[in-house]
């Protein structure tokens, strides 16, 4: 069974042996562009060219390894969010507007404003922020109304992978729950959303379940090695297969993935909001929704610091891979290093890691980042330490938001982050709970390829099914909250709010409500 993870800069393709526990990974990388400041874009043909060639290694690397092996499925991740405009034929008009992409501020700005914001993140269970589609939409109505003319069908990224692989343009229940455009509770297009969009749903894919299959299509399958008709499971989105990946689908147990960015979920067996409407829900089945929290800020703020504060350490360009956030990893050992030497609390400095626009606990669009506390005492690992922190401390607003809803026990982590055992630690004494962590950097792709198996019908339940993927041995790390950084960080925590006060007003930034 293959899962198929494809992410904001890279393509993992996995292949898990049934009975064995064997794996076999292939990956292939992309740049994420630029082109304007607060755009970022993939390039269409560079992502389909990495599925391909992933795809084709993963294949050849089982084969080589497996006497008689045959390939029962593929099963597709994502990451989401993202907005692709297609001609009529098709074909891409426009880049791929990933998460990241900030160019909807204004248009998520208004939509606070004027009370709409909380109302749409009820019915759909995604937050007005610049990483929806339905803002990204708006932006396009507004500054590219020619293009707009010209766009038959807005898709997002599993579209575009789902359309390759199989020739067919549909969408499926998880990825289109985070567009912001589908109604959690009748599962269809919402019609009030649609309309402040400014589209129809006749231009959105009609909507799947995550465990329908379509076939492989001739010219695919001859690429990568495997038989025409192959199935393709659709899957789900990245962030709750993440959660299926690492076994965080039991009552108490929140998945938490740090990787350029971060998130923290549950799951819940339908779906869920916060009355505030900070908390995201998106399906991972019809049965089985993710509840919780995403920030800006994660691994991507050590990948700045390394850029910003170790020039002596000749970093390599940067690229900002979810595995190494960018910079070359012995220099991201090295900063850790240094930060591991100074104590909790980073000796009074502190840092508001706000170098994206902010999500949960937030939303404060304007919000700028910023060190506060500086003595000529302190060096380069203090501001190294205090930037994990600072991004130790959004999770830990995100688990005591989460906890309202589905009272959460222990973490069970993933993502390049996570190697780090400062990280582990910083995050497990912040959030005052037991973290365990696999050490696995598979976790998605086992998640689609368990949702795959569950399609395919060779699984009982979710449960079943990522049991039947597990490596015959994986080492489980556990890192218990130390008693002493737990009260370090309380007080810490405690002086905050009147420091993004003060930093909002400083800064000019617009306050929206939490």
């Amino acid at each position: 069974m293959i899962g198929l993870d494809v992410g904001t800069t890279a393509v993992k393709a996995v292949a898990f042996e049934l009975g064995t526990g064997r794996r076999h990974l292939a990956l292939r990388e992309y740049v994420l562009r630029q082109p304007e400041p607060g755009q970022q874009v993939q390039d269409p043909d560079e992502v389909l060219t990495a599925v391909r060639e992933s795809l084709a290694e993963c294949v050849s690397r089982a084969t080589a390894a497996g006497t008689q092996t045959e390939v029962l499925a593929l099963s597709v991740s994502t990451a989401m969010h993202a907005l692709i405009g297609l001609d009529d034929h098709q074909r891409p008009l426009t880049p791929v507007l990933t998460w990241a992409d900030s160019r909807a501020v204004d248009e998520s700005l208004e939509l606070h404003r004027s009370g709409q914001a909380v109302a749409l993140q009820c019915r759909t269970g995604t937050p007005v922020h610049p990483m929806s589609p339905l803002t990204k939409l708006i932006w396009f109505q507004r500054h590219e109304p020619e293009l707009c003319a010209r766009v038959r069908w807005w898709i997002g990224l599993k579209e575009l992978v789902l359309h390759h692989l199989t020739g067919q343009l549909v969408t499926e229940l998880s990825s289109a729950s985070a567009t912001g455009l589908l109604n959690s509770s009748t599962r269809q297009w919402d019609s009030d959303a649609l309309a402040i969009a400014g589209i129809s749903a006749t231009r959105l894919p009609a909507v799947l379940s995550p465990t329908a299959q379509l076939p492989l299509s001739e010219s695919v399958a001859l690429a990568i090695g495997v038989r025409a008709g192959t199935p393709v499971v659709l899957g789900a989105a990245d962030g709750p297969l993440g959660n299926l990946g690492t076994g965080a689908i039991s009552p108490g147990i929140a998945g938490v993935s740090l990787g350029t960015s971060g998130a923290v979920r549950v799951v819940v067996p339908e779906p869920r909001t916060d009355d505030g409407g900070t908390l995201f829900c998106y399906a991972l089945t019809e049965s089985a929704w993710v509840v919780g929290g995403a920030i800006s800020n994660g691994g991507n703020v050590i990948g700045w610091a390394g850029r910003a504060l170790a020039s002596d350490l000749n970093l390599k360009p940067h690229n900002d891979t979810d595995e190494q956030n960018g910079d070359d990893a012995a220099t991201v050992v090295r900063l850790l290093a240094e930060a591991a030497r100074v104590p909790p609390g980073s000796e009074g400095v502190v840092m508001l890691p706000f170098l994206l626009p902010e999500r949960v606990p937030l939303f404060d669009l304007n919000l700028h980042g910023a060190f506060v506390g500086l003595r000529a005492a302190h060096t380069r690992g203090h501001l190294v330490r205090a930037a994990i922190e600072g991004v130790a401390r959004q999770l830990a607003e995100i688990v005591e938001r989460v906890d309202a809803i589905a009272a959460v026990t222990t973490l069970h982590v993933t993502g390049g982050a996570f190697r780090s055992g400062l990280w582990r630690q910083v995050v497990a004494d912040m959030v005052d709970r037991p973290l365990i962590n696999s050490g696995d950097v598979a976790g998605t792709a086992r998640g689609a390829a368990a949702l795959g198996l569950l399609g395919m019908g060779l699984a009982h339940d979710l449960a079943d099914s990522v049991r039947r993927l597990a490596p015959v041995e994986l080492a489980m790390e556990r890192s218990d909250p130390d008693a002493d950084a737990v009260a370090t960080y309380r007080r810490w925590r405690a002086t905050l709010p009147g420091l993004l006060q003060a930093l909002s007003t400083a800064t000019g930034g617009f306050g929206m409500p939490d």
